[in-house]
C-alpha cells in the first residue's frame, strides 16, 4: 500500500511538472505583454529579465502554500486515501484545462481554475462520504471552508473591477501629464515619475513579499517593517537622482527602464503569487505522505489535521520550480499565442481584429458614445479641447515596426498590476494575476483612447469574450474535477491511472491541434505581411495571385465534382478550404493600407493596381463561395441530383476549366504577361460554352425535364462560373501592370 501512495506522489510532481509548464505559457501574458507591446527592448532581454524575476519571486511564495492545504476544505475532516483523491483530481483537471486555454491561445486564471478544482474534488469526495455514513447534505458545510473560500473568490471578481479603474485612472492622469510628446515631457517629469515607480515596486516587491519569503528571518522582516518609512523616501529620492544623472550624462530611456524593472516587479510577483497555483497541491500530498508513512496508520484512518498547520516549503524546490517556469518562459510558443491576445486589445493603433463584433459590444460601445457626448457638453467645449490636445498621438501608424502602444502605458500596467498583486500576496490572498493584468492592461488602453469609434465595438467584444472564458474555467473546473474525484472515489484505485492516462493523452492531443494552428498561422503572416522594399511587395503580390489561382481551381474542381457524385464528405472538405479562402482574402484586403505604405512615396499608380490586384482576389474568393454554398445546401437536403446529360456536361468542362487555371497559373509564375492575349481568347471561348450550357437547360425547362431547384443551382454554377474567370483575369491583368509600374518606378 505504501508503495502504491508512493506512486501517486510520483504522478503528482509528474502532473506538477506538467502544470508548470501549460501554467506559465497561460501566465506569460501576466508580465510579458506590456515590455512586448511597447517594444521597450529586444526580445530576448525581456524574456532575460521576466525569467531571473520568476526565479527570484519562486522563493517568496513559500506563505501562499498554506491556500492548497487548508484554504479550500478542513483537512481534518478527511483522511490521507481521501486527500490523494482530491489532489490526483486537481492536478489532472489543472493540466488539462490550462492546455486546452493555451491552444487556443485565450489567457486565463490559474488562480481561479486550482481555487475551483479544490472546491469541485472536495465537495465530490465528501458528498460520497456523507453517502456511505448515511449522513445528510447539510453537513457538507463542516467539511468545505466555506469563509475563506468566498473570501478568495470575492477577492478575486473584486480585483477585476479594481484593477480596470486604478489602470484607467492612473493612465489617464499619466497621459494628461506626459501626452504622446515624450521628448517635451519627460526630461521634466521622467526622473520623477522613474523614482516613484520603481520606489513603489520595490516596496511592495520586497517589503510586503518579505514576510512569504522562504529565506527570510523573523528579524529581518521585522527590521523591514520597523523602518519602512525610510526605505520608501530613501527610494523615492535615491532612483530619482540615479536616473536623472543617467539621463543626462548616457541619454538613457527612462521608460525604457522603468518597463524593464517592472517586468521583472510583476515577474517576480507573479511567481509569488502564482506558484501555489503549480506546485501547491503536490507539495501538500508530498507532505500528506511523509505524514502518514511517519504514523504507521491505515490510509482510510489516518486523519489530515497536520495539513491545518504551517508548513515551511524548501527553498531548493522553490527554486528548482522557478527554473523550470523560466525555461518554459524561454521556449513556449503557446505563451506568446496568449500574449498576443492582450496585445492585440490593447494597441493603439486599429488594424486586422482579433474578434468580432457582438450585440452587447455594440449596445455598450453606442451608450458610451452617448455618455461622451454629455460629458463634453457639461465640462464645455474649451475644456474638451485642452484635454483632447494631450492626447493627440503623434505616433506614425504607417510604420511597420511601430509598438502596440508606447512605454508610458506599458510602465502605468506593470507599476499598478504589480502593486496590486503584491497588496494580495502580502495579505496570503491568491489574486488572480491573469485578471489583474488583464483588466489594468483594458483599463489603461480605454483611458489612453487606444478604444476609438474604428475599433472600440471588437476590443469590448474581446473583453467580454475573455471574460466569459474566465467564468467558463471556473465551471468547468469545478465539474471536471468533481467528476474526476468522484469516479476515482467510487471506482477504487485504477482510476488513478485511467485519468492520468487520459490527462496525458489531451496534452498530447492539443499539442498536435496546436502546432496545426501554428503552422497555419505562419502560413497567413506569411501571406499578409509587408515589407518596406519594392521588389519584395512585387513577390508577395506574386504569390498572393498564385495562391488565389491554385485555390480557385482546387475549391471549383472539387466541389463539382463532389457534388455530381453526391459526396458529402469531400464537399464539405471543400467547403471548409472555401471558408479559408475567403478569410485570407478578407484579411488581405485589410492590410492594402499599411501595404501601399511601404511603395515608394510617387508610386500612386503602382499601389492603384495593387488594389486592383486584391479586390479582384476577394472577388474570385466570393464567386467560388456563391458556388459552393449553393451545392452544398442542395445536397444535404437531399434534393434531386443532376441529370445524367447535366453530369457529363460539367464533368468536360471541369476538365477545360483545370486546364485553363493551369494555363493562367504558368503565365502568371513565368511573368509571360505577353500571352495575356492568348488567357482572354481563352476565358472568351469557356464563356461561349457556359452560354451554350445556358441555352440547353432552358431547353429542358421548356421540355419539363428539370424541376426548379435544379435550375437554380444549374443557372447559379454557369453564372459564378463565368464572374470567376472574368475576376481571374481581371486579376492578372492587374497584377501584370502593378508589375509593370513597380519596375519603371524602381528604375526612376
Amino acid at each position: 500500500m505504501e508503495n502504491f501512495y508512493l506512486i501517486l506522489v510520483v504522478i503528482l510532481f509528474a502532473l506538477a511538472f506538467s502544470d508548470l509548464i501549460v501554467g506559465v505559457s497561460n501566465d506569460a501574458v501576466n508580465f510579458l505583454n506590456s515590455a512586448i507591446g511597447s517594444k521597450a527592448a529586444p526580445k530576448w532581454l525581456i524574456f532575460l529579465v521576466a525569467g531571473i524575476g520568476v526565479l527570484v519571486g519562486a522563493t517568496f511564495s513559500s506563505g501562499m502554500m498554506e491556500v492548497a492545504r487548508k484554504g479550500i476544505f478542513h483537512p481534518d475532516m478527511f483522511f490521507f486515501s481521501e486527500i490523494m483523491i482530491i489532489f490526483i483530481a486537481v492536478m489532472i483537471t489543472d493540466v488539462i484545462l490550462l492546455d486546452m486555454f493555451n491552444t487556443f491561445g485565450l489567457p486565463t486564471s490559474t488562480t481561479v481554475s486550482i481555487v475551483f478544482e479544490l472546491l469541485g474534488s472536495a465537495v465530490a469526495v465528501a458528498l460520497v462520504k456523507l453517502n456511505r455514513a448515511g449522513e445528510s447534505l447539510g453537513e457538507l458545510s463542516h467539511y468545505i471552508n466555506s469563509g475563506k473560500a468566498l473570501a478568495i473568490i470575492s477577492g478575486i471578481l473584486l480585483s477585476v473591477f479594481v484593477a480596470f479603474i486604478v489602470g484607467a485612472v492612473v493612465q489617464y492622469i499619466s497621459r494628461m501629464v506626459f501626452t504622446f510628446s515624450l521628448n517635451k515631457t519627460l526630461k521634466y517629469y521622467g526622473a520623477l515619475f522613474g523614482g516613484l515607480a520603481i520606489a513603489a515596486m520595490t516596496y511592495f516587491m520586497i517589503i510586503k513579499g518579505a514576510k512569504g519569503a522562504s529565506f527570510m528571518s523573523t528579524d529581518t522582516v521585522n527590521f523591514l517593517k520597523s523602518n519602512m518609512v525610510n526605505i520608501i523616501l530613501l527610494s523615492i529620492v535615491g532612483w530619482t537622482i540615479l536616473l536623472q544623472l543617467l539621463n543626462w550624462i548616457f541619454k538613457i530611456d527612462i521608460p525604457k527602464i522603468i518597463v524593464l524593472v517592472g517586468t521583472f516587479g510583476l515577474a517576480m510577483a507573479f511567481a509569488g503569487n502564482d506558484l501555489v497555483n503549480f506546485i501547491g497541491v503536490p507539495l501538500a500530498g508530498f507532505h500528506s505522505y511523509n505524514a502518514w508513512v511517519a504514523s504507521g496508520s491505515s490510509p482510510d484512518l489516518f486523519e489530515m489535521s497536520m495539513l491545518s498547520g504551517k508548513v515551511i516549503t524548501p527553498t531548493y524546490m522553490l527554486l528548482i520550480a522557478g527554473l523550470v517556469m523560466t525555461i518554459t518562459l524561454i521556449l513556449s510558443r503557446k505563451a506568446r499565442s496568449v500574449v498576443a491576445t492582450t496585445v492585440d486589445l490593447s494597441r493603439q493603433d486599429e488594424g486586422d481584429e482579433r474578434f468580432g463584433s457582438s450585440a452587447f459590444s455594440r449596445i455598450v460601445v453606442r451608450n458610451a458614445i452617448n455618455f461622451n457626448k454629455g460629458l463634453i457638453n457639461l465640462i464645455g467645449s474649451r475644456a474638451s479641447a485642452r484635454i483632447n490636445n494631450r492626447f493627440i498621438n503623434t505616433q506614425d501608424f504607417q510604420d511597420p515596426n511601430r509598438p502596440a502602444f508606447d512605454k508610458i502605458r506599458a510602465s502605468v500596467n506593470l507599476i499598478v498590476a504589480g502593486i496590486l498583486i503584491s497588496i494580495g500576496t502580502s495579505l496570503k490572498l491568491p489574486l488572480s494575476t491573469t485578471y489583474v493584468t488583464f483588466m489594468v492592461a483594458m483599463g489603461t488602453s480605454l483611458a489612453d483612447r487606444a478604444w476609438d469609434r474604428e475599433s472600440a465595438v471588437y476590443r469590448v467584444s474581446g473583453v467580454f469574450t475573455v471574460i466569459g472564458g474566465w467564468f467558463l474555467t471556473a465551471i468547468i473546473a469545478f465539474s471536471v474535477s468533481g467528476f474526476i474525484a468522484w469516479m476515482i472515489s467510487i471506482g477504487g484505485s485504477i482510476m488513478f491511472f485511467i485519468f492520468s492516462g487520459i490527462a496525458v493523452l489531451m496534452v498530447i492531443r492539443t499539442s498536435f491541434i496546436f502546432k496545426k494552428r501554428s503552422a497555419k498561422a505562419d502560413e497567413d503572416d506569411e501571406e499578409i505581411s509587408t515589407t518596406s522594399v519594392t521588389e519584395e511587395v512585387l513577390d508577395k503580390c506574386k504569390g498572393q495571385v498564385v495562391k488565389a489561382i491554385i485555390s480557385s481551381n482546387q475549391i471549383y474542381t472539387v466541389s463539382v465534382e463532389s457534388f455530381l457524385n453526391e459526396d458529402r464528405s469531400r464537399l464539405h472538405e471543400s467547403y471548409e478550404l472555401n471558408k479559408e479562402f475567403n478569410k485570407k482574402s478578407k484579411k488581405l484586403k485589410s492590410k492594402i493600407l499599411g501595404t501601399i505604405a511601404k511603395l515608394q512615396q510617387d508610386s500612386v499608380d503602382s499601389g492603384h493596381y495593387y488594389v486592383q490586384v486584391i479586390d479582384y482576389r476577394r472577388e474570385m474568393a466570393h464567386s467560388i463561395n456563391y458556388i459552393v454554398v449553393p451545392l452544398l445546401e442542395h445536397l444535404e437536403n437531399n434534393h434531386k441530383p443532376f441529370l445524367k446529360e447535366q453530369n457529363d456536361e460539367f464533368v468536360h468542362f471541369i476538365s477545360e476549366i483545370d486546364a485553363f487555371f493551369n494555363y493562367v497559373l504558368h503565365q502568371v509564375k513565368e511573368k509571360y504577361f505577353e500571352n495575356l492575349d492568348e488567357v482572354i481568347s481563352k476565358r472568351d471561348e469557356l464563356i461561349e460554352k457556359l452560354t451554350k450550357l445556358e441555352k440547353i437547360q432552358i431547353k429542358r425547362i421548356k421540355n419539363k425535364e428539370v424541376n426548379t431547384r435544379n435550375s437554380m443551382v444549374y443557372f447559379k454554377l454557369i453564372s459564378e462560373t463565368k464572374n470567376l474567370l472574368h475576376h481571374t483575369v481581371n486579376m492578372v491583368k492587374a497584377q501584370r501592370d502593378f508589375f509593370t509600374n513597380s519596375q519603371i518606378e524602381e528604375e526612376k
